[in-house]
């Protein structure tokens, strides 16, 4: 049910529950890229089954730990608790299962093949699982309605260029189809922007190394210190191998055209960041500028505020002006696209932020050493359509000091690789790839695109489930063989349903976090803590559990009220049919039956119900005087064909 229209009759567009419906109630999971039944990992850690909400957590998603330190969580921002207080802090609570049972804990005492043969065994722990989920694949390939392919007697060979998580997850499903995937990785160690791009403050390097080390026992191959078109050029790729899966992430700094960019003393974020993580010597001067305002532009800010601190203390008395560094954008700080977060923690750590200021010159002293940056004031960033518009205001300018520049306003994917003509693969307008969005494929056979080489930049769970996507279309392509999914859902009647004591008025738990001494101390410190056991039970104890549904039998129901009475939300109401907005052909035949027909108009009533508001409290169902209401779980499951 929808709010009702303006209007004075108080009308309600409403629609009649259906599979898709109780599927899109679930909104964790639905908001989820690669469909996680976050709901369901949460709800385990409630109980305390933290073995079992890992399984569910890894089931789609085979870089689960990894996204358990760092992921964007769309699933957070779809959270229902958020309307009704806070969001469940679904990742951290992924990353607390994770600390318990997933490769950086358990490979040392399990062994890659033992911890491999527990994944596969148990991964089919959820109770809403997503056709991607590990143990349908191997299921479906081991009952036979996913063929392993032979290519002529061998397994198809894969080629894939990058290995940062669009390639990692497309190497794990092929592997999981019976292919053998290489990677391809320019640099010398795998993972991409995982551990180029992401300071280890935030991920640790043993988790990457251990999350990789799994999709290895697999059978996916990594070639690191391999670049594409200067070690072996695509045609050769062609050649060699079956198929080719372009996932070469967007690791190239955009830069600005502004005077005094050109010269010492001016970066790219992403290039700062690899050098930092393949620890490179780097100069950086005593007062830092960086000018973006999103996640990577503070990454790179808290990168180098670390990294001057630390060279301080390495080397002498620090200084009082050492380590000083700015953060400037066109953004105010309600615009500003970095998380609430990365804003609130470089607060903390002593980030000077300068928002709506554009900036119109890098200056240079006689010698042509960065003196610092003229800024403009930004009087506007979007414009009534909400489309990126900046005006500027030039009469008010102001100028920050700085011995070194550092540029984070964006990235691109490096396709210099690929000769369009010889190959046959075309490019966007954008110099983005040209494909097929159901397929992935591009203008030339047997060739894909995958992460932010198909889509631009977006979160890596986004680009994992690109990985996925890919793989699929390979696996068709190579077999001849479509894939497809078959669904079996069923609702289950919970007698005695209860939730935790006070759930309903439990704040958020903070997610525990280092303090700003500790986290200065070294570049590598890391800054979340995470959840203590007591913690992270509190925690997932506030989910409100969505997979769960009042369920109403209209042949009982005597439309008393009562359980609108004691709802606590107000999320159901008794309305008259004549109250009601069709959305859909068979509810708009309902209220047609019921208006048109003659009989007693008490009968043309409805309950109706705002899922938005309603806390699963099971208050409507204990106060129903005829059983009309029960709570039931909807289950799906969906299998490989």
């Amino acid at each position: 049910m929808n709010e009702p229209d303006q209007q004075p009759d108080q009308r309600y567009h409403v629609e009649l529950a259906d599979v898709d419906y109780w599927r899109r109630q679930i909104c964790c999971q639905d908001a989820c890229p690669v469909h996680t039944d976050a709901r369901g990992y949460v709800r385990a850690i409630a109980a305390g089954d933290y073995r079992r909400a890992y399984l569910i957590a890894r089931g789609p998603n085979p870089l689960a730990s990894i996204c358990g330190r760092v992921c964007g969580a769309p699933c957070e921002a779809a959270c229902r608790r958020g309307d009704y207080d806070q969001p469940i802090a679904i990742r951290a609570l992924k990353g607390f299962a994770a600390a318990r049972f997933g490769p950086e804990e358990l490979l040392g005492e399990l062994g890659i093949d033992g911890f491999v043969e527990q994944q596969v065994l148990a991964a089919r722990s959820g109770v809403c699982d997503a056709i991607d989920e590990i143990g349908q694949l191997l299921g479906a390939i081991r009952g036979g309605r996913l063929r392993r392919p032979d290519g002529q007697g061998r397994p198809h060979r894969v080629a894939i260029i990058g290995s940062g998580p669009a390639g990692l997850a497309c190497g794990h499903d092929l592997a999981l189809m019976g292919m053998q995937p290489v990677i391809f990785e320019a640099e010398s160690v795998p993972a991409g922007m995982l551990f180029l791009g992401v300071p280890e403050y935030r991920l640790p390097r043993d988790l990457i190394r251990a999350e990789v080390a799994v999709i290895e026992a697999l059978g996916v191959e990594i070639r690191c210190g391999v670049e594409v078109g200067k070690d072996i050029t695509l045609a050769e790729l062609r050649e060699q191998f079956d198929a080719v899966v372009i996932a070469v992430g967007a690791k190239r700094s955009r830069g600005l055209r502004l005077p005094g960019t050109d010269g010492p003393g001016v970066l790219g974020g992403v290039d700062f960041l690899r050098d930092v993580a393949l620890a490179r010597p780097i100069r950086l001067g005593r007062r830092v500028v960086v000018i973006g305002g999103g996640n990577v532009a503070y990454d790179v800010a808290r990168t180098s505020l670390r990294q001057t601190y630390f060279d301080a203390a390495r080397s002498a008395v620090r200084q009082p002006t050492v380590g000083e560094v700015h953060l400037a954008c066109l953004e105010s700080r309600d615009e500003m696209p970095a998380d609430d977060v990365e804003v609130h923690e470089g607060d903390e750590e002593g980030i000077v932020r300068h928002n709506s200021l554009g900036p119109v010159q890098i200056l240079r002293d006689a010698d042509g050493r960065v003196s610092g940056v003229e800024f403009q004031h930004v009087s506007r960033v979007f414009d009534e359509a909400r489309r990126f518009a900046p005006q500027f205001d030039p009469q008010r300018k102001t100028v920050i000091e700085a011995d070194t520049v550092i540029l984070s306003v964006g990235q691109a994917a490096d396709f210099s690789f690929i000769d369009a003509a010889a190959s046959g693969i075309e490019l966007t307008d954008r110099g983005l790839v040209k494909i097929d969005p159901a397929t992935l494929a591009t203008t030339a056979a047997g060739v894909f695109v995958a992460g932010d080489a198909a889509h631009g930049t977006r979160l890596m769970i986004d680009a994992i489930a690109s990985g996925k996507q890919a793989a699929r279309s390979v696996y068709s392509h190579l077999t001849g063989q479509a894939i497809g999914s078959e669904a079996i859902e069923l609702h289950r009647r919970i007698d005695g349903y209860q939730r935790e004591k006070g759930y309903e008025g439990r704040t958020r738990v903070a997610i525990p976090t280092s303090s700003v001494q500790d986290r200065l101390r070294h570049p590598g410190a890391l800054v979340e803590s995470g959840y203590d056991e007591a913690s992270a039970r509190c925690e997932a104890g506030r989910c409100l559990d969505c997979g769960v549904n009042t369920i109403f039998d209209g042949e009982k129901c005597v439309l008393c009220g009562g359980c609108a009475d004691v709802c606590p939300t107000l999320c159901l109401k008794l309305v008259g049919a004549e109250e009601l907005v069709a959305t859909n052909a068979d509810i708009g035949r309902l209220v047609d039956a019921c208006l048109s027909d003659e009989a007693d108009p008490a009968e043309h009533s409805a309950i109706i119900k705002d899922e938005t508001l309603c806390i699963r409290c099971a208050n409507c169902a204990d106060r129903c005087p005829t059983g009309a209401i029960t709570m039931e779980r909807f289950a799906f499951s969906e299998t490989w064909q």
